[in-house]
């Protein structure tokens, strides 16, 4: 008879994780391979389970993950590729990529990720705004490290997102303000006859981010309704402009054309058929 295998040379374990006042805030599965004990978690028991499961058969086939030496740096290159890359817009890619490899890994890039604490992220962004790093950027940098420390806590390398314990700083919108009549009417004096004539006009009776004024093409322009469609927005990456899509489903939008604008952009399709 065959001899029935072991699941991750143990049975698994799944117990609840409290706060300080008793209050469950998720699942916390267990496991041993090799007299070594490894750990999962999730927000629910079922979930918890579920990777329980999925860890222990991974353990029968000889793949465990453990923190280890690994340091952080190691572990955000892992991440960008393994949990970033593909899933995301490129542009979105390039930016995380950005925020590791220019300012989380030239300053935390060695510390071992297990013995990673809130005092370190802290630190951190401490030296970061005395650098005279916005607190913009400083909420980027936040915005990617605690996103990457929560894939270690889903995948049981480590037991808690030390960045949960940090606030990064808070950052003060400056007021919009916008041109004066006065000023719409010069601006619009001093641009007459150039050449983005009706670019600089459509800027001004719509409102639009200058990504969709650039992303715009004549097919996403019906001047017999006057209208035009808000579709895609031209990105700068690494490797120059591309466009694409908007980022919410809102900014995807038809917009209403003034008689100016329409004006401007009949003047504008003549002049590049001319130019053909």
């Amino acid at each position: 008879m065959a001899k029935k295998k072991q699941r991750g040379n143990g049975t698994g374990t799944v117990y609840p994780r409290k706060n300080k006042d008793g209050k469950v805030i998720g699942y916390r599965g267990s496991y041993i391979v090799n007299d070594k004990r490894y750990y999962v978690s999730a927000k629910t028991k079922t979930e918890t389970e579920q990777k329980l499961r999925q860890a222990m058969t991974d353990a029968d086939r000889g793949l465990t993950f453990d923190a280890g030496g690994l340091t952080l740096g190691d572990y955000l290159d892992r991440w960008l590729n393994d949990s970033v890359r593909d899933t995301v817009k490129d542009t979105t890619f390039e930016r995380y990529e950005q925020i590791v490899r220019l300012h989380i890994k030239p300053a935390l890039g060695r510390v071992k990720l297990k013995y990673l604490t809130p005092t370190h992220v802290r630190g951190f962004y401490k030296q970061k705004l005395q650098s005279r790093s916005s607190p913009r950027t400083v909420q980027y940098i936040h915005v990617t490290l605690h996103k990457a420390l929560k894939q270690t806590v889903e995948d049981g390398l480590i037991l808690r997102n030390v960045t949960e314990a940090v606030k990064p700083p808070q950052v003060h919108r400056e007021e919009i303000r916008p041109l004066t009549p006065e000023q719409v009417k010069a601006f619009i004096e001093a641009t007459q006859g150039d050449r983005l004539e009706a670019l600089y006009l459509l800027a001004i009776h719509t409102g639009l981010r200058q990504g969709e004024l650039l992303g715009l093409k004549w097919e996403d322009v019906n001047l017999e309704a006057r209208t035009l469609q808000v579709r895609r927005t031209l990105m700068t990456t690494k490797s120059g402009p591309v466009f694409s899509t908007p980022k919410t489903k809102g900014s995807r939008r038809s917009v209403k054309l003034t008689q100016s604008a329409v004006e401007a952009l009949r003047s504008q399709l003549q002049r590049q058929l001319g130019e053909i």
